[in-house]
C-alpha cells in the first residue's frame, strides 16, 4: 500500500505532464502557439495573464517555439519567459499592463541577492510584466506594443508587488529584443541585468522613468533604437552590485540611435512638444552605479534632441576604460554636452576602491543650442584621482551663452561624495569646458561659440597634468581670456585663434588673451 501511495502522485504528474505535451502538439503548427488558441481574449477588459502563461507552458514543454499575439488588446499581469522561447507580438497587438487593482495579477517580490548599494528597483524583477531568470535563448520580437499602463513611476512601498518594470531579465545569455514599440515602461522600460548576448534593435520607446538599463552586461548590441524618457536617463549602461559580486559592463556598442526628452507620448504620437518648466532627461549615460566597471564600449552615430548630454561616470569604484564615441549630435541640450566624472560618492562594498577613468576617444561631435546661462561642459576627478589619457577631436559647440561676467570668478567645490551630475555642481566659471584633476588631455580641432554673450572664458583648466590644444577656435568678448590655468603642468597649445603657439612646463596661475 506504501509503495502504491508513493507511485501515485508521480503518475499523476507524468500523466500531466505528457498531456501538456501532446496538447501543446495539437495548438502549434510548425512551433507556433497563438495565445488565442489557449483562450486568450485580447479584449483588454479580460485578464489575460493565466492563458499567456499557459501558452508559453505549452511552448516550453514542446522543447520551445513562438508564442504568438495576433491583433488585440491582452490585459496581463506578470509573464514568465522559459527557454527557447520566442514572444511575438505582432502588427495590432499590445500587451497591456494590468492596473494597481490588479496587483494580485503580478508576481510577489522575490528576495534580493544584494539590495544594500543600489535603487530596490534594481534588486527586484519578478513584479514585471514580462521577466525572466536563469534563462537562455529568449526573444521578444515584432511590429506590436508593450504598454505598461498600470505601472509605478519609482519604488515599491511597503513591500508591495506593483509591477514598476516592462521587461526584467536577470542573469540569462541570448536574448534578443526587436522591433517592438514600449509605451510608459515604468521604472524601466528595459531593465537587463547580468545577461550575455544581448541584441536590442530597432525598439521605440516613449516613457516615464528610464528607457533600458543595462547592467553587469557583456556582449551588448544597441542599435536603432529612439528612446523618449523626459524624466530619467534614455540608454543607460551600470555596473551594480545587485548580483552580490562585481561584474563589468563590458564589449558593448550602441549605434544608430536617437535619444530625446519631449513630453511623455508626443515622441509616439508625433507632436514632439517640449516641457518649459523643467530641464528633460533622456541621455545616454554610464552610471551612476558603478561598482565593477565598464570596459569596451563603443558609441557612434547617435542624436540628442531635447535632452541631457553625454555623462561618463564612474563614482562606486568601477574601473572605466576603453570608451569610444564617434559621430554624435546633439540640440537643445538641456545640460552639459559633456560630463565625465570619477567621483567617490562610494556607493559600495567597503572593500572598494575609489575607481579609475582612463582612455576615453570622443570625436567627430556637433552640439548646437546648449545649456542655459550658468554651467558648461565638466570633466573632472578628485584630489588624487585623475581622469587620464581623454583625447576629444573635431568637437563643435555652439553653446547658449548669456553668463554674466561676476560668474568668471566662481570657485567650483570638489563634492567628491556628491550625486554625479552637472546640475550639482552649480554655477560654472568657463562657458565652454571647465576641466579640473585631469591627466594627458587633448583636444584637437574643437570650436566653442555662444548665442548669447557670455562673459566667461571658453576654458578653465585646473590640477592638470600634460594638456594639448591644437585648432581652436574660441568665441570670446573683449578683455575675457582664452584659457584660464590654475596649477597645470606642461601645457601646450598651437594654432589657437588669436593666441601664439605656447609651451609651459609649469604654470601656478595663467591666463591666456
Amino acid at each position: 500500500m506504501k509503495a502504491a501511495k508513493i507511485a501515485y502522485p508521480i503518475f499523476f504528474l507524468l500523466s500531466m505532464f505528457l498531456s501538456l505535451k501532446t496538447n501543446a502538439a495539437a495548438f502549434s503548427s510548425n512551433g507556433f502557439f497563438n495565445v488565442k488558441d489557449f483562450a486568450a481574449k485580447g479584449d483588454g477588459l479580460t485578464l489575460d495573464t493565466k492563458k499567456i502563461n499557459l501558452t508559453i507552458d505549452a511552448a516550453s514543454a514542446a522543447g520551445g517555439g513562438t508564442v504568438y499575439f495576433p491583433a488585440g488588446n491582452y490585459l496581463s499581469g506578470s509573464i514568465h519567459l522559459k527557454n527557447n522561447i520566442t514572444l511575438y507580438i505582432d502588427q495590432g497587438a499590445t500587451i497591456i499592463g494590468a492596473s494597481r487593482a490588479d496587483s494580485t495579477e503580478y508576481d510577489p517580490l522575490e528576495k534580493p541577492i544584494n539590495d544594500q548599494y543600489q535603487d530596490l528597483g534594481h534588486t527586484r524583477f519578478h513584479n514585471s510584466l514580462i521577466w525572466g531568470e536563469n534563462l537562455h535563448d529568449i526573444s521578444i520580437i515584432g511590429a506590436g506594443m508593450i504598454w505598461g499602463k498600470g505601472m509605478l513611476g519609482g519604488e515599491e512601498k511597503g513591500g508591495s508587488n506593483y509591477a514598476n518594470k516592462s521587461i526584467a531579465l536577470l542573469l540569462c545569455r541570448n536574448v534578443i529584443i526587436r522591433d517592438i514599440t514600449i509605451k510608459h515602461g515604468g521604472w524601466f522600460g528595459i531593465l537587463a541585468t547580468g545577461i550575455d548576448h544581448l541584441t536590442i534593435d530597432n525598439v521605440k520607446m516613449d516613457t516615464n522613468r528610464d528607457g533600458m538599463d543595462i547592467d553587469c552586461c557583456q556582449f551588448v548590441h544597441i542599435s536603432n533604437c529612439t528612446i523618449n524618457s523626459p524624466g530619467d536617463d534614455g540608454i543607460c549602461l551600470k555596473s551594480t552590485f545587485t548580483l552580490g559580486y562585481l561584474r563589468s559592463t563590458k564589449d558593448v556598442t550602441i549605434s544608430n540611435c536617437i535619444v530625446s526628452g519631449f513630453l511623455e507620448g508626443t515622441m509616439l504620437d508625433g507632436s514632439y512638444k517640449k516641457d518649459y518648466r523643467k530641464a528633460s532627461t533622456g541621455r545616454i549615460k554610464l552610471g551612476t552605479e558603478s561598482n565593477s566597471g565598464f570596459q569596451n564600449i563603443a558609441i557612434s552615430n547617435c542624436v540628442f534632441d531635447n535632452c541631457r548630454g553625454l555623462a561618463i561616470e564612474s563614482v562606486d569604484g568601477a574601473l572605466l576604460e576603453d570608451v569610444t564615441i564617434n559621430n554624435i549630435t546633439m540640440r537643445d541640450v538641456t545640460n552639459s554636452p559633456f560630463f565625465i566624472r570619477l567621483g567617490a560618492r562610494m556607493r559600495a562594498p567597503d572593500s572598494l576602491k575609489i575607481g579609475v577613468c582612463r582612455r576615453i576617444s570622443i570625436s567627430n561631435v556637433n552640439v548646437y543650442n546648449a545649456l542655459d546661462d550658468s554651467s558648461g561642459s565638466i570633466i573632472s576627478g578628485i584630489p588624487g584621482h585623475d581622469i587620464e589619457d581623454l583625447e576629444m577631436n573635431n568637437i563643435h559647440i555652439y553653446y547658449k551663452g548669456g553668463g554674466a561676467k561676476e560668474l568668471a570668478g566662481i570657485k567650483v567645490p570638489e563634492f567628491e561624495k556628491r550625486y554625479p551630475d552637472p546640475n550639482k555642481f552649480g554655477n560654472i566659471p568657463a562657458y565652454g569646458f571647465f576641466i579640473r584633476h585631469v591627466k594627458n588631455i587633448v583636444m584637437n580641432n574643437v570650436t566653442v561659440n555662444f548665442l548669447k554673450d557670455d562673459f566667461r572664458p571658453p576654458f578653465i583648466l585646473s590640477q592638470v597634468k600634460e594638456a594639448e590644444f591644437n585648432f581652436i577656435k574660441a568665441q570670446k568678448l573683449v578683455g575675457v581670456p582664452v584659457f584660464v590655468l590654475d596649477s597645470v603642468a606642461v601645457f601646450n597649445c598651437s594654432h589657437v585663434t588669436g593666441l601664439k603657439d605656447t609651451h609651459k612646463e609649469k604654470i601656478d596661475h595663467l591666463s591666456l588673451y
